[in-house]
């Protein structure tokens, strides 16, 4: 149950919204301004135009056609040379995976097995077992440095014991 003070305030409030409205209903109905005719004859040469234009045909389609995928390989697919569009287009291999695998290709130079592949970031055990029966290797691989290895392989550093700050 609202306090007198709210009745007063939602009397107010639905006089203010009752005359806002009637004055814009009054203002509407009675107003035959120059500026309304104007604006009337505007909307009316604009729905010609629109007619016009449905009726021609030219109407702009919701969306765009997406680009068409690109073709299956018909056998397998060379990943010494083959471009990021064929290997794209292998099955489980995405435009960004493409892209990762051109790029360490161009810069560590030929897998020349599926080991070699292994190093590209996103492919891994699942990938190469999937993609197993659809490459091939024709190039030797770079050697690779046995001095550098992967981070999980190398020894975790210890830590210094701790020692306490023996001050007189």
């Amino acid at each position: 149950m609202p306090t007198p003070a709210e009745r007063k305030a939602l009397l107010f409030f639905s006089v203010v919204l009752v005359l806002g409205a009637s004055n814009r209903a009054y203002r509407t109905l009675h107003s035959r301004s120059p500026a309304d005719s104007g604006a009337r004859a505007a909307l009316e040469s604009q729905m010609k135009a629109a007619d016009s234009a449905r009726r021609s045909g030219l109407r702009k389609g919701k969306r765009e056609a997406k680009p068409k995928p690109p073709p299956k390989p018909t056998g397998p697919v060379d990943m010494d040379v083959a471009s990021e569009k064929e290997i794209e287009a292998l099955r489980h291999v995405g435009p960004s995976l493409a892209r990762r695998i051109i790029a360490d290709r161009d810069s560590f130079g030929p897998f020349g097995s599926m080991d070699g592949l292994r190093r590209v970031k996103g492919v891994g055990p699942s990938m190469v077992q999937k993609l197993d029966s659809t490459v091939t290797f024709s190039l030797v691989p770079r050697p690779t440095n046995v001095v550098i290895s992967r981070r999980s392989e190398l020894p975790k550093a210890r830590r210094k014991p701790y020692r306490r700050d023996t001050r007189p």
